[in-house]
């Protein structure tokens, strides 16, 4: 991991982070763009320009308070810019503050450009027959070494002021005592951990990570003592962090008419000349780079409230301190050796694959872009023209997607294809479901609309219940409509229809993974519906384990998806409609005692069409026109032996079967009325049986009053002669007993009322 993380659910994609890297150290896939460790400098821009915050330095204070932990304690040295930062501290204060922390030692990291000193003169004076470049910006070695391999023979062999002091302190301190580095340069987390200098400095932590752990001890510099540092008073080494610094700091007389001494810094500057040195357009004997704006006092870790030049006299003022005390161990002034002070560099360059001119001039057509003026190279997706981005999707760094204008003319065309399905999705739901309200005005259906008023607008759960075909979702969508929530979603879903597992991935959602064909992360109908209402048809027909699921989403207002660990709250009103007997099931154990009376808080029972045929006229009404619209025929309406027949019938399929019928019959009428001859065979036969039974009436209807009032007498003598003896009036009537308790039955007579 190199020192820039990303934190991919910060991400947004806006593509900031690609137009402000000098290298294009990013790579955007998927759902974020990442930090390319291979490729990054470590400049910092990305933090900078990451308004969300997906870009972040690597915190290294979790290694450091380890350090500070073990046996032997750290070594502390604080960067050259450290005033800048800490602008309100005294550097006495901050060494206190440092010893209380737990460090052994605090030493001024501008030693190591003294330590520096006569090396760089040397090499200087060596009058090689190219240009050299300095090398105490670790940005700018790994620019070299990962971008601009040509120049590294050009690079001074010499390894930077922070990893000077570290070899110099552990050449002369314990063995095993650790070295903790603190600077607002980034870069030094990557140059600490190369081959060429490791071992030096064991921990790069920030001054804001240094604040940090202050804040987290509460230690209030402000109010602490000062406290002298350690090791050596450093000479010249302190004006390095501002601008013209390292050739002060070494001696070297440059002038600004003398050609031969090339000084910048800042990102432009120190691009334009790394880039003349490798076209050989300049050749000064020496060049001092730094990326930095006005030095290492503008480090990404800088002090943002001050200005460069205010942060460039504090340096100064610390230069010219003569108020600071040092408490100098003999190991550190002794006639040791030096320890030595070279390195060297590798090329890290990569070379990148180059796309062929077919092969780039499909990927410019997959983004709109057939000719020259399509390419508008508006740096939208971070790329300075539309042939570099088409390059960076070649290399796999980049995604078409990132294209804006691509993206724009996508999204208008799919909002107008979007438009149109939902305007076709509309119709077909207004076909197929209508308004929500419920038609009828006998008795049961006023009750039923009156229950509907007064539990809509709470958050109640309900319960329909009533057979096959009612009208349960049409009453549940009436429910919705009067809620507070009706201008949130209602979802449906039938519980019949699906299996369990994939009931329960449908409710609650999955996780990628969590069984076959789960190749994505999926969101459930409950987090679908969050604010609106769920309505669960058929619900007497969840399993058990399903069941627990439900109950615990009632009862906490949590889902889990499955494969998942975390929950996710949602705020859903239930709805749950069924045609069984769920007291049956509650008695035989196929439905939870619990979940049911968290169901049947509130229910509605919905009537059956044979007991509501008083609206049987405004029904047929409603849904003929409906079946005009669907068919596209002019209906005006059915005659009377048709309706007629149909007050005949039991309706065991109840609304949903007449309006099936409706439609049905005005697919076959050849002209505007629905006619007798439309409806199924069923309905022709009850008129026929009712035409027979009327005819047959008279006859048959006073043979059958007389006969009935015959038998009525002759069982009133017999009892009366048996005196309420109900056996011995059998006997007298010559019939079994039996039969003549049913013949009792039906004439109304009992043997105890003629008992004397």
């Amino acid at each position: 991991m190199g020192p820039i993380i990303t934190v991919k659910e910060n991400c947004r994609k806006c593509y900031a982070c690609v137009r402000n890297c000098p290298v294009k150290a990013i790579r955007v896939h998927r759902n974020y763009a990442e930090v390319i460790s291979d490729r990054c400098i470590g400049c910092g821009n990305c933090v900078k320009s990451c308004s969300q915050k997906a870009k972040v330095i690597s915190d290294h204070v979790g290694e450091c308070q380890r350090l500070l932990a073990a046996e032997n304690p750290p070594i502390a040295i604080l960067g050259c810019s450290h005033p800048a930062f800490f602008n309100d501290i005294r550097s006495g204060q901050l060494v206190t503050g440092l010893r209380r922390l737990g460090f052994a030692e605090v030493h001024e990291g501008a030693v190591g450009v003294d330590l520096l000193r006569e090396s760089y003169l040397k090499s200087l004076n060596r009058n090689k027959p190219y240009p050299l470049i300095t090398t105490h910006c670790p940005t700018i070695v790994d620019l070299i070494e990962r971008h601009y391999p040509q120049l590294l023979k050009n690079l001074i062999g010499l390894v930077s002021p922070m990893v000077a002091i570290g070899r110099f302190i552990k050449s002369r301190a314990r063995k095993d005592t650790p070295v903790v580095y603190i600077s607002s340069c980034i870069a030094g987390k990557f140059e600490i951990a190369a081959e060429q200098t490791e071992g030096a400095i064991d921990c790069v932590i920030s001054y804001r990570e240094l604040s940090q752990m202050f804040k987290e001890r509460s230690l209030d510099l402000k109010r602490l003592g000062e406290t002298a540092f350690d090791g050596v008073e450093p000479k010249r080494g302190r004006l390095f962090a501002i601008s013209g610094g390292p050739f002060k700091s070494f001696d070297v007389a440059s002038e600004i008419t003398n050609q031969d001494y090339v000084e910048t810094e800042g990102e432009e500057n120190a691009l334009e000349v790394i880039k003349d040195l490798a076209a050989g357009r300049i050749s000064p004997k020496v060049a001092d780079i730094r990326f930095c704006n006005g030095g290492c006092i503008g480090g990404p870790g800088k002090n943002n409230r001050l200005t460069t030049f205010s942060k460039r006299n504090l340096i100064i003022d610390q230069h010219l301190n003569q108020n600071l005390y040092y408490r100098t161990k003999s190991t550190y002034i002794a006639d040791i050796p030096l320890p030595d002070f070279t390195r060297t560099f590798s090329n890290k360059h990569e070379r990148p694959k180059t796309p062929s001119s077919e092969r780039l001039r499909q990927i410019l057509q997959a983004t709109d872009k057939y000719e020259t003026k399509d390419e508008l190279n508006c740096g939208a997706c971070g790329y300075t023209t539309c042939r570099e981005h088409a390059v960076a999707v070649y290399r796999e760094l980049a995604e078409g997607d990132m294209c804006l204008p691509y993206s724009l003319k996508r999204l208008e065309e799919d909002h107008i294809k979007l438009t149109q399905k939902y305007e076709l999705a509309q119709h077909a739901l207004k076909q197929e479901f209508g308004a929500t309200s419920i038609v009828g005005h006998d008795p049961r259906t006023r009750e039923v609309i009156k229950l509907i008023h007064q539990v809509g607008p709470t958050p109640t759960t309900v319960l329909i219940r009533g057979e096959s075909g009612t009208g349960k979702e049409l009453t549940a969508r009436a429910i919705h409509a009067q809620s507070q929530r009706a201008d949130k979603p209602l979802v449906s879903v039938n519980c019949t229809t699906l299996t369990d597992s994939l009931l329960e991935s449908e409710l609650f959602g999955h996780k990628k993974g969590s069984f076959t064909g789960a190749i994505n992360d999926k969101r459930g109908l409950f987090e679908a519906a969050d604010g609106g209402t769920i309505f669960l048809d058929e619900v007497g027909d969840i399993t058990p384990k399903l069941q627990a699921e439900l109950l615990r989403v009632l009862d906490s207002g949590e889902i889990r998806p499955v494969g998942g660990n975390a929950s996710a709250k949602v705020d859903v009103r239930l709805i749950a409609a069924t045609n069984r007997n769920l007291e049956q099931g509650v008695a035989e154990g196929w439905f939870r005692e619990d979940l049911f009376y968290r169901l049947n808080v509130f229910t509605i029972t919905m009537p059956p069409l044979r007991n509501r045929l008083e609206s049987l006229d405004e029904l047929l009404e409603a849904f003929i026109a409906k079946a005009s619209t669907r068919v596209n025929k002019n209906l005006v309406g059915i005659e009377d032996r048709a309706i007629h027949a149909m007050r005949q019938y039991h309706w065991p399929g109840n609304i949903r079967e007449l309006q099936n019928i409706i439609e049905r019959a005005a697919v076959l009428t050849r002209d505007e009325i629905i006619r007798l001859e439309n409806l199924p065979v069923v309905f022709g036969e009850l008129v026929l049986q009712a035409a027979d039974e009327k005819s047959a009436d008279t006859l048959r209807t006073q043979r059958q009053k007389h006969f009935n009032q015959v038998e009525k007498n002759l069982m009133t003598r017999y009892l009366r002669e048996a005196q309420g003896n109900v056996s011995a009036a059998a006997r007298l009537a010559g019939i079994p007993r039996r039969t003549f308790y049913r013949m009792l039955d039906r004439n109304g007579l009992n043997g105890v009322d003629f008992k004397s």
